[in-house]
């Protein structure tokens, strides 16, 4: 069944479809009665507008593109949700995508978001090399904010937290616990969110005086069930070897070795300390509380649409900004049991 259009509007109204345009644009230029009668014609016949016509025709869209790593993890989910509170009481909407930590897929996405003729791009890139299909995006002239991804250049707005620090928090909090065998539980490594968090992890263990020994394990993704198999992998070594504490590149997968060490009857935190990062809701509400290195979550994704908008909709005002958040420690019962040992640094 074919839509109704503006001018079948026109005539079952008795008027002109330029009347009817400012019903629907400029209702108070037109008389209360006449208004009335276009808009029981509208109701009548079921029509809709199309706003994507209509946003073309003004060359300005009313739609931006959001691109996530893992729409499944409920750190993106509040990043999102922080991104909507920026658009709420506006006429922008909001167009989610998944890349999945794939890079086809988000080639793919990119070049159907060009397509769609967004407003502008918030993403969380898993390939922002300068060759990428995010950059050429850029040079085209799309404003372009990153999210949880600190920008390569001045040019370019991003919002993040410094994950060196919160690797470097993480490590400082499990070696005045005492411990000395720790592993590192992240992947893939490419990912610069993973990559800083281990570096700021190692440097906190190399700073303290009696060298801790520190273990990594790469994972392919940031799931629960990649945190499993990570756990299934430590468990596997001699009690005498295996590490006393984890520290895990989310908390996604710090559930996963969670779940798994206990599952083997290894328990946390009395023989295994276990810590996580984002402080997602379930981090605290795992039946062990997990230990995680906080992230400003909703700020984020707010603070990355009010910056994208302010572009959008200013850009001879417009100046980049690299917007950096501190993480937090949270603790709470899966590293507390060891009692503390001070140390010196070297």
């Amino acid at each position: 069944m074919a839509a109704t259009s503006i001018r079948e509007v026109a005539i079952r109204a008795g008027v002109s479809v330029g009347t009817v345009s400012n019903v629907l644009n400029r209702p108070d230029a037109v008389a209360a009665t006449t208004r009335q009668r276009v808009l029981d014609a509208i109701a009548a016949l079921g029509y809709v507008r199309n706003d994507l016509a209509r946003q073309l025709r003004a060359g300005r869209s009313r739609t931006i593109a959001m691109v996530v790593l893992d729409i499944a993890n409920p750190f993106f989910t509040d990043v999102i949700r922080g991104a909507e509170e920026a658009t709420d009481g506006t006429e922008i909407s909001l167009m989610l995508f998944n890349s999945g930590e794939d890079v086809a897929r988000e080639r793919r996405q990119l070049e159907q978001i060009e397509e769609q003729r967004v407003l502008g791009l918030l993403i969380t890139p898993v390939d922002d090399a300068p060759d990428s299909r995010l950059e050429q995006v850029i040079q085209r002239g799309m404003p372009v904010v990153l999210v949880d991804r600190g920008a390569r250049r001045p040019s370019r707005c991003s919002v993040t937290v410094d994950d060196v620090m919160g690797g470097r928090i993480a490590g400082t909090h499990l070696i005045e616990q005492g411990h000395r065998r720790l592993v590192f539980v992240g992947g893939p490594a490419s990912l610069r969110q993973v990559a800083d968090r281990r570096d700021g992890f190692a440097a906190a263990l190399g700073d303290c005086e009696d060298s801790p020994d520190l273990r990594i394990v790469e994972t392919p993704t940031l799931t629960v069930q990649a945190g499993r198999e990570a756990a299934s992998r430590i468990a596997g070594q001699p009690a005498s070897a295996r590490p006393t504490a984890v520290f895990c590149a989310n908390d996604l997968l710090a559930l996963g070795v969670l779940q798994e060490m206990t599952h083997r009857g290894i328990r946390v935190p009395q023989d295994v300390a276990l810590i996580g990062y984002d402080d997602i809701y379930f981090a605290a509400a795992a039946a062990i509380p997990l230990s995680s290195v906080r992230q400003p979550r909703e700020q984020l994704g707010r603070t990355a649409a009010e910056l994208l908008l302010e572009e959008a909709n200013a850009p001879e005002r417009h100046r980049h900004r690299q917007v950096l958040f501190q993480p937090e420690l949270v603790v709470r019962t899966s590293t507390m049991h060891r009692r503390p040992v001070m140390t010196s640094p070297r």
